[in-house]
């Protein structure tokens, strides 16, 4: 029986596909990154890799059998693929909008990047090794070239996906459109680029260079606008993150600031209320005397308006006692456990102030890890702190559900926009110590350790308040 086809055309038919396996990777890969990112209902779970492929073939099919220029269909495609991320996975369409925009621009750059440089280095060499006079890039060059191309652009996908988190992770709505729209305009531009260049619209030497350096300058344009927008696509995508961090920090700072006040203030209300006790029993005693019981009680309210709480002397810093209180009553209303031993020095490098965002915000995040346990008796908050060789140590414990896990900038708050902004700047303020930090959960339970070492001089944060 006589072949259809002989080995070297059957491998050679073989090898002229591989780079349709090749775009299947990326599509995988980006299916995954979606999954990981925005969700996907068990039903539509392969969908997406299958739709994106046949949208693409039908529309390089149509390519090739019209006349209609390719940026057309290369748009188009770019919309479908936008289109089937919407449709198919979770999350909100503003997310979505970010995460489509974070694959296409992967897949637009790192693969006109490498098919511009391989192509300018393949026909250097053509040229100057073999010595071709006007070299032109084969089928087998151009399908190698792409291959590789899309095998580079799948290695970033997955190597970028290990730091997208917190970009990913509760944000405003307006902030993924605000860092979307201009990843979807660098995209367009190197798309419209990339087609003038193949039509000698960026470069052309009217003949008088010759066919191979109109190819060399064009494909180097491509490839340093290509590298250009690669560069300033990452730097704004995680500028954005860096940006939105620093913002959201300095908010929740200038919050806790305006909370130290508050405490302040009222321990020195409580503070004159005590110091006027003698004049207020007398006066009370002569209300209760006279039977003006509408005085006595007006006086009483009065009293109590002004003179707040009294909050003991439990750890040495009125401030963090008045705090310590107020999260005390907080697990008692909870009916959560709570066990606290702190000692503070009475001369001490750290700031009243600091101390507060520290306590403040580590047990608000003890709190709320122990609200969401389903068994609310199971919940416990364990503080301890003291003096251990000229070092404050603080070691706080607290019960968390055991199918939680810690990350760093990634912990749970009932608000969005407190997410995972308390432990940075708790970190902000125990380096400002020279001290260092320690977080483990496991087993149900998280732990912090904080070691700052003590100065005989106290801190002064008049610039910070």
């Amino acid at each position: 029986m006589k072949q259809v086809f002989q080995d070297g055309d059957i491998l050679r038919e073989v090898f002229y596909y591989f780079p349709i396996g090749c775009y299947l990777a990326y599509l995988w890969g980006a299916d995954k990154f979606c999954k990981k990112y925005l969700g996907v209902l068990k039903k539509k779970e392969f969908l997406f890799v299958l739709l994106s492929f046949i949208s693409w073939l039908f529309l390089n099919i149509g390519n090739k059998q019209s006349s209609i220029p390719y940026i057309f269909f290369i748009i188009l495609n770019h919309l479908c693929f936008m289109g089937l991320i919407f449709l198919l996975f979770c999350g909100n369409k503003e997310k979505k909008m970010l995460a489509a925009s974070i694959l296409i621009m992967i897949l637009t750059l790192v693969r006109d990047f490498w098919a511009s440089f391989l192509s300018c280095l393949t026909l250097f060499l053509l040229h100057t090794v073999i010595k071709v006079q006007e070299p032109v890039l084969g089928q087998w060059e151009a399908v190698v070239i792409d291959s590789f191309s899309l095998i580079m652009a799948t290695w970033v996908l997955h190597g970028i996906s290990k730091y997208l988190t917190s970009v990913f992770y509760l944000k405003p709505r307006k902030w993924y459109i605000m860092t979307a729209i201009p990843l979807l305009v660098m995209i367009g531009i190197n798309d419209v680029a990339g087609w003038g260049a193949s039509n000698g619209i960026m470069v052309r030497s009217s003949g008088s260079m010759g066919l191979y350096y109109d190819q060399i300058f064009s494909y180097t344009e491509s490839f340093v606008l290509t590298a250009l927008s690669i560069f300033a696509g990452g730097f704004y995508l995680f500028g954005m993150e860096k940006i939105y961090l620093e913002q959201e920090k300095s908010s929740q700072y200038h919050a806790q600031i305006e909370m130290y006040k508050m405490l302040v203030e009222e321990y020195k209300q409580s503070e004159r209320l005590r110091h006027d006790m003698k004049n207020h029993i007398i006066a009370l005693s002569g209300l209760f005397k006279n039977k003006e019981w509408e005085k006595l009680g007006s006086y009483l309210e009065n009293m109590e308006r002004r003179g707040g709480k009294s909050y003991g002397d439990m750890t040495g810093n009125k401030a963090v006692d008045a705090l310590l209180y107020q999260k005390g009553k907080w697990a008692e209303r909870e009916n959560i456990k709570w066990e606290c031993d702190v000692q503070i020095p009475k001369i001490c490098s750290i700031h009243s102030f600091d101390f507060c965002v520290i306590f403040g915000n580590i047990l608000d995040n003890a709190l709320e890890a122990c609200e969401r346990i389903e068994c609310k008796k199971e919940g416990f908050v364990n503080i301890q702190g003291k003096t251990v060789k000229k070092c404050f140590l603080l070691e706080v414990k607290n019960s968390m559900k055991r199918t939680e896990e810690y990350k760093e900038g990634t912990t749970k708050k009932k608000k969005d926009k407190d997410h995972g902004i308390g432990l940075k700047n708790v970190g902000d303020i125990v380096h400002k110590y020279h001290g260092v930090i320690n977080i483990k959960a496991q087993e149900g339970i998280f732990r912090i350790s904080i070691l700052i070492p003590l100065k005989d001089t106290v801190h002064d944060i008049k610039e910070d308040i």
